[in-house]
């Protein structure tokens, strides 16, 4: 009799709320019930309010129960559940699960069907196709390639990843680097550890061939030190790679060189800007470094650098596999493909997300989301991180893209999305966004340094009722200074949570509905 496979994810958050004693359990009443099963610690799904999400594996396809806790193992096996018995913790099949059916998966295609660690897995479910496309391609066609599909820097700022590319192969340097940035800091955000606790090869792939495409034989993955999981499995699939002679020398007998190694970051929230982290990575204080030089032309050690973040380059195997045709057919206006939404704060179903841009807020939150955890009302969503804006209710008809969301003085980031509910204090929100930036700026320019920490005096006394005109007059300057004197996008994005507080919320701050706000006092200047 075959084994039936039963999948339990080895990931973070599933972890977190007791999947290893679930994995345990499951194996210890097989053995006392004499059934036999084979277990696979898969990668999450991204249903997070569902996990631990345990599947069975059945002919007519895999069947979810979730989320399931020690105590309900013993009853799983009562009703059956290795051949799909039905179980009030039963969905059905994943893959017909709404949240889950109704998303386009791209980058995370395998995440949470394969073997995290398993090669011939991987190449089962198309991995590999787009290195070895790519190896039979020029440089200059891969880079090509890329730039017809559209592809944008998934980190937050939105660059076209295929002229950052372009730069880099036009410098002529014996040694260039590949930087990946895993540093993921932004609150509410996730989609980057579990890509690399649950499909590690594919970020493996991406960056293999960014360096076939721009001459780069060293590439290093730099990942938050929180993670320690990801860092285990990446280290573990970087292994992996090198005895399958996909990574080394003279990869899959190429001719292409490629070593990769991991780096943890010391847990500063400013080394996820680009210079910042290449400061680190060279043993250095994360200070944020003037531009120009850009790291396209004097990066890692002086050297080139392509940096891209973790969604970047994960998304590069299917762009090269399927064509850039494919992926610039998802998207709308100048942001193609899709992006992995993250739902977290009071939300009733938190989680992955990964729809092709254009989706909107309010389709993200109200259907995907099912709103709030709590059954209150949503008040606001801040979408991009600490440092990105709230959006009101109102404006939850915008579509998520670069462009769209700029247009309404909002920013996507790396696609974070926070829910809070009636509750919230939207002028302890903005003092915040100060305290934040005061605590995790680098230091090295005035503004962001000092602008923070007068911010957050200001907003106290705003808060107190003290002389609100005049402080306010000074908060809208401080935010004007901190948005155009700023070094990097750690002080210059710091005041958009502020501004879009006091224009969408005044009455939380004691100021009046129609209260001047930073944008109608710029607007009347």
């Amino acid at each position: 009799m075959t084994a039936v496979r039963v999948y339990v994810p080895c990931d973070a958050a599933a972890l977190s709320v007791g999947a290893e004693a679930v994995a345990a359990t499951i194996m210890t009443e097989a053995h006392d019930r004499n059934l036999d099963i084979e277990l696979v610690r898969n990668g999450s799904r991204g249903m997070l309010w569902l996990e631990p999400l345990v599947e069975v594996e059945t002919p007519g396809g895999r069947i979810a129960y979730g989320p399931v806790a020690e105590a309900d193992v013993a009853n799983l096996f009562d009703s059956d559940f290795l051949a799909g018995g039905d179980h009030p913790l039963a969905h059905g099949l994943t893959e017909d699960i709404s949240y889950f059916a109704h998303q386009e998966r791209l980058t995370f295609a395998r995440c949470g069907i394969i073997d995290p660690l398993n090669i011939a897995d991987y190449e089962a479910h198309g991995g590999v196709v787009g290195l070895k496309k790519a190896l039979g391609m020029s440089p200059d066609a891969v880079i090509d390639t890329v730039k017809k599909s559209g592809l944008r820097g998934r980190g937050g700022a939105g660059f076209p990843t295929g002229i950052k590319w372009e730069t880099v192969l036009k410098q002529d340097v014996p040694q260039k680097y590949i930087c990946c940035n895993a540093d993921e800091g932004d609150s509410g955000t996730f989609a980057d550890r579990m890509l690399m606790e649950g499909d590690p090869f594919t970020l493996i792939e991406g960056m293999v061939i960014a360096g076939y495409a721009v001459g780069a034989d060293t590439g290093y993955i730099y990942i938050r030190s929180e993670y320690p999981h990801a860092i285990a499995t990446m280290k573990a699939a970087i292994k992996v790679w090198e005895e399958a002679g996909l990574l080394g020398q003279d990869i899959a007998g190429s001719g292409t060189n490629f070593t990769l190694h991991v780096r943890r970051g010391a847990g500063a929230y400013i080394c996820g800007e680009e210079s910042s982290m290449l400061d680190s990575l060279e043993g250095k204080r994360g200070q944020v470094r003037a531009k120009p030089p850009i790291p396209a032309i004097n990066g890692l050690f002086g050297k080139p650098t392509i940096v891209n973040n973790v969604l970047t380059l994960a998304s590069v195997p299917t762009i090269i596999r399927e064509g850039a045709d494919y992926y610039q057919n998802y998207g709308v206006g100048r942001s193609r493909g899709t992006q992995a939404f993250q739902l977290a704060g009071d939300v009733a179903r938190g989680g992955l997300v990964e729809k092709a841009f254009g989706v909107t807020l309010e389709t993200l939150v109200n259907d995907f989301g099912g709103g709030t955890l709590s059954d209150k009302t949503v008040k606001t969503v801040q979408v991009g991180g600490p440092l990105g804006a709230y959006i009101p209710a109102h404006q939850f008809d915008v579509d998520m893209g670069y462009e769209e969301l700029a247009a309404i003085d909002a920013m996507l980031g790396h696609g974070g999305v926070v829910v809070f509910n009636e509750n919230v204090d939207m002028a302890h929100q903005a003092r915040f966004a100060m305290e934040f930036c005061e605590i995790e700026s680098c230091g090295k320019c005035t503004p962001c340094r000092i602008g923070a920490t007068r911010g957050k005096e200001t907003i106290d006394r705003l808060i107190a009722g003290e002389r609100s005109d005049e402080n306010l007059a000074v908060l809208e300057d401080l935010c004007d200074l901190m948005t155009t004197a700023s070094l990097c996008a750690m002080g210059g994005l710091t005041p958009m949570p502020v501004i879009s507080a006091l224009k969408h919320y005044p009455e939380d701050f004691g100021l009046q509905k129609t209260a001047p706000t930073p944008e109608t006092v710029k607007e009347g200047m």
